[in-house]
């Protein structure tokens, strides 16, 4: 049974989020704040974290970079919560290594769908077979690794698969919906601007090799060879 840990300071929605990831079929653990959720998620790293923004003892922003930085909790799956919906939150939410970000007052059911589809996406084994070059870009699909120039890039699991997604089909425009559908594995029904935020910060941890990836104004995106 796949393990959920829901960190977030409001207990009853802690409880509500519980009780409905467990008539779902998974296995559901609470922490009421920050320091305490990122002890509970080192100590025993669960499948996927639901964590709220604004915490007591230690802000999720700050909990999401330290996860990030762990190899036990590096590839897990974090789902931010938060009542705070301007586009810079979403940003820093992303910037940290949030994998996807929902905003307060928001669906129970569409939680659990987008807990669901982030899982589904980080379970499913990468295509292996010679690694791929282009320009300074080299992405060694056997062992998940991507370099720029010989130096290692260190991705989330969902940077890897929207870089992966955009190399395999190069030359080919992307739109922002079908992206999300074969990234993240749901049709958002709000904005798109989840993938814009990916895309900006990957362009950034990738350096040199980010002018690769091209926008195509009003559609989405492109990878192009050099």
């Amino acid at each position: 049974m796949q393990r959920i840990l829901i960190i977030e300071d409001e207990r009853d929605l802690a409880e509500l989020l519980a009780f409905n990831l467990r008539q779902a079929g998974f296995a559901a653990t609470l922490a009421h704040d920050g320091a305490l959720g990122l002890s509970e998620a080192l100590t025993h790293p669960p499948d996927l974290i639901i964590l709220d923004l604004m915490l007591p003892g230690l802000l999720g922003t700050e909990v999401c970079r330290r996860l990030r930085q762990e190899p036990a909790t590096i590839g897990v799956p974090v789902l931010m919560l938060t009542a705070r919906g301007e586009e810079i939150d979403r940003v820093v939410g992303f910037e940290v290594g949030a994998d996807d970000y929902v905003v307060k007052p928001f669906s129970v059911r569409e939680v659990v769908l987008r807990v669901k589809a982030l899982l589904r996406r980080s379970g499913e084994p990468h295509p292996e077979g010679k690694p791929l070059q282009i320009g300074a870009l080299a992405i060694d699909t056997e062992r998940h690794v991507v370099t720029v120039d010989g130096a290692a890039v260190e991705l989330t699991t969902l940077e890897y698969k929207l870089l992966l997604t955009l190399v395999e089909r190069r030359g080919r425009v992307q739109s922002r919906d079908s992206l999300l559908q074969d990234v993240w594995g749901y049709h958002y029904a709000g904005d798109t601007r989840t993938v814009d935020t990916h895309i900006t910060r990957l362009r950034t941890k990738l350096g040199s090799a980010g002018d690769l990836i091209h926008t195509v104004r009003g559609f989405g995106y492109k990878l192009e060879t050099p």
